[in-house]
């Protein structure tokens, strides 16, 4: 494509989102002069009735007050480094500091430092509201300056305001707006702000020309750089009157692990809450590895471990650690990738990982909860999920040590149901029989017995909603796989029509069909022969505006005024990226395209009318028409920007810009239906990568492949797609078959370390 990719969609970004962002290098914004300030002197006006005026201050005389009253707060990660940053403000001269909840984060160490650049420990979380995030801190500081609090319901769209904070960590910076509107979000009101907030101005306050507080500054957003939230400082005042203090040597344990019961090891950041244990970030051993093990140890042989998991992408890998040395060495049972793997470490690096067992199982359940369980005996390790077998070894390379948790790579997991013991029994589960009956009993319903069948599962309620969970989960899965079968089905009936109508002699292949076969790959109830039919249409009408004798640099004119004069054709500039624009249905019904689907159209119009001599030409980055006129010389025609004429000085600068050299006559060749075809498909493999969707970009690639199978450039291209999709044997299908067709202008040796390497 020969366009800059457009920014890319944006959404609303609440910095409610666990922490603050880190700090990144910015400008300080300071915009001031007066604002609204009442002639010079800021003289005292008086209303109608005598009533004095609230004084309105300039930008810069809230900013010089308000200063002194300013915090910025640092709460620290379990390395002790800083994880984030923020603002607040003072709010009672003893130390009270108001702030929002995410500013601070849960259970993490706190610090205050205030414009005189003083530090202050945080002696307890006066009040907090997880749903408002809002928070108060008391800090160990005597004397302090507070701001004065307003009434938020007071403030009227339009008003003018002062933002004070720490924008991108730069300290006690000050910017003013004005009030755009008051929205709700998830129930809560916020007032919305026609003013920048950057991450850090988080907790800062928000005033009113007289230096009042509004407002406590929430979140930004990446719509625009001058959009942004408050919370009403009216929500902050129940906090103040009836506040619920949590000491800080309290408030640390919230969320977090009972040491007397858990040790993480390896970084990562391990919570509890509700009973569940949840991880996320990297841990520090190799691959993201990292541990938490349970303080009591098994006694010996024969054990069992067990815990129910659930990862938040199958792409990820968490599960069971078992016979831990307390550091390197351990073992590890765990799904990955959706398969389930059995593993033993030895020490600190990849050298010393050894893969045992790597199996793919049905009673695996993507996506969903799964237990998993290790039984240690005499006879091996024995690995089971949801109660079926699914690994057996007798490696005996660790033993002893103390069981718990893993995790690898930038997994987020969550756990519950831990549990070890000589032998474990499955949770809330009755006998084998009891759920036999229960099955019966589901196999047998109908609607008449409906009361009846819920009587009998109601005895049972926790194995009934198991039972019934589960066959839901099968039915679903039975469905989707279904699904995905019927778009196979599709799919490759698609691919085949498209190879036979490419595979048949160039004039004799319909460009035309095959264009709008790669819009029904991804359109099933697409209808070709309609839009056939609508270019046909379009050339009977264009017929009738054609000039009399038949010439065809006129008859080129008619074409080019008829489809973007008459009817509207255009280049797509605001949308460029969008897949629409190669979908040549879309192009017809919308009239938009890009240069490539756009010459497709004019090059079927061109030939339905007996225009000759015109070509396609890719040109790098810019697809045009070639028409060679029987007069001789030729004319390149840019059908992005209307059908100009596009000069050849133009041309070689477009080539130069692209690829870095100049035009050449291979560059002005005319490209077959069958390439034209490719480079359609390598630009919706483009966007879909661009929109980090693997498996659509290696559809298109595919279908490349199978219109190009001798091409070892497409072949690589797809190994790298299917590394990047977890399909290693696909990868390796195709790396094996460049190693053996040994193409040239190829890295051989790196190709085969690729290979190995899977």
């Amino acid at each position: 494509m020969n366009q800059s990719d457009p920014d890319p969609p944006t959404l609303l970004l609440s910095t409610r989102t666990r922490r603050v962002c880190l700090l990144v290098m910015g400008s300080l914004l300071v915009r001031g002069a007066a604002l609204l300030c009442v002639a010079c002197g800021f003289l005292v006006a008086r209303g109608a009735e005598g009533a004095p005026v609230p004084e309105v201050r300039s930008v810069e005389s809230i900013a010089k007050q308000t200063r002194q009253s300013l915090a910025v707060i640092s709460h620290y990660g379990r390395d002790g480094e800083e994880d984030g940053v923020g603002s607040g403000f003072v709010i009672s001269a003893d130390g009270l500091i108001a702030t929002c909840l995410h500013v601070i984060d849960e259970a993490r160490p706190i610090a205050v430092q205030l414009a005189d650049g003083s530090q202050h420990k945080v002696v307890a979380v006066q009040a907090w509201d997880r749903k408002l995030d809002l928070a108060i801190l008391r800090i160990d500081a005597e004397n302090l300056v507070p701001l004065e609090l307003g009434d938020s319901a007071e403030l009227n769209q339009g008003a003018p305001v002062v933002a004070m904070g720490n924008p991108l960590g730069l300290e006690y910076s000050v910017v003013n707006g004005v009030v755009s509107a008051r929205r709700d979000f998830d129930g809560v009101e916020m007032i919305q702000l026609a003013i920048p907030i950057e991450p850090g101005n988080s907790g800062g306050p928000l005033l009113d020309m007289q230096g009042r507080v509004h407002g406590v500054l929430n979140m930004k957003s990446l719509l625009s750089p001058n959009l942004g939230f408050a919370l009403p400082i009216n929500l902050l005042k129940p906090l103040i009157e009836k506040p619920n203090p949590v000491p800080m040597d309290r408030w640390l344990t919230i969320g977090a692990l009972n040491p007397k019961l858990w040790t993480p090891h390896m970084g990562a950041r391990w919570t509890q809450r509700g009973g569940r244990i949840r991880v996320e970030g990297l841990g520090t051993g190799f691959g993201g590895r990292a541990l938490c093990l349970a303080e009591e140890a098994p006694k010996g042989k024969p054990f069992e471990v067990a815990v129910t998991v659930r990862l938040d992408d199958e792409a990820g890998a968490a599960g069971l650690t078992f016979q831990s040395d307390g550091d390197q060495k351990h073992y590890g049972f765990y799904p990955s990738a959706g398969r389930l793997r059995l593993t033993r470490f030895d020490g600190p690096s990849v050298y010393s990982w050894k893969i045992l067992e790597d199996v793919e199982s049905p009673y695996y359940r993507s996506g969903d909860w799964n237990r998993l369980k290790v039984r240690v005996d005499d006879d091996g390790i024995h690995c089971y999920v949801n109660n079926q077998l699914v690994i057996h070894s007798e490696d005996a390379g660790l033993s002893g040590g103390r069981v718990g948790l893993a995790k690898f790579r930038n997994t987020r997991a969550t756990f519950r149901q831990f549990a070890f013991g000589e032998r474990l029994e499955d949770p809330g589960m009755p006998e084998a029989s009891v759920i036999a009956g229960l099955e019966e009993h589901l196999d047998a319903g109908d609607q008449a017995s409906d009361s009846m069948l819920l009587k009998q599962l109601g005895e049972h309620p926790l194995a009934s909603r198991q039972i019934l969970a589960e066959r839901a989960r099968r039915l679903e899965q039975r469905a989707a796989g279904l699904r995905g079968l019927a778009v196979r089905v599709h799919r490759e009936s698609v691919a085949r029509d498209l190879v036979q109508e490419l595979g048949q002699p160039e004039e004799e292949g319909d460009l035309l069909r095959a264009a709008l076969l790669v819009s029904k790959l991804d359109d099933p109830d697409l209808d070709v022969a309609f839009y056939i039919g609508q270019v046909d249409q379009m050339a009977s009408e264009l017929r009738g505006r054609l000039p009399v004798g038949g010439n065809s640099e006129a008859s080129l004119e008619a074409l080019i005024r008829y489809l973007f004069e008459e009817n509207g054709f255009h280049g797509s500039r605001t949308d460029y990226y969008n897949r629409a624009n190669s979908y040549l249905n879309n192009v017809i019904d919308d009239r938009e395209g890009l240069p490539i689907t756009l010459s497709v159209l004019f090059l079927e119009l061109a030939s339905r009318v007996g225009i000759g001599k015109v070509s396609g030409v890719s040109l790098p980055g810019h697809f045009v028409v070639r028409h060679e006129p029987a007069s001789g010389g030729d004319r390149l025609i840019d059908v992005f920007e209307g059908g100009r004429t596009l000069g050849r000085g133009e041309a070689d600068r477009m080539v130069l810009g692209a690829v870095g050299r100049p035009l050449d006559e291979q560059d002005l060749r005319a490209a077959s239906k069958k390439e034209i075809i490719r480079r359609i498909l390598r630009n919706l493999s483009g966007i879909a990568q661009s929109e980090e969707s693997g498996s659509d970009a290696l559809r298109y690639v595919d279908l490349i492949v199978a219109l190009s199978p001798t091409s070892a450039v497409e072949r690589l291209d797809r190994a790298m797609l299917r590394i990047r999709n977890g399909d290693s044997s696909g990868a390796k299908e195709d790396l094996r078959w460049i190693l053996e067709q040994q193409p040239d202008g190829f890295n051989l040796d790196r190709v085969s370390d690729l290979y190995h390497s899977l």
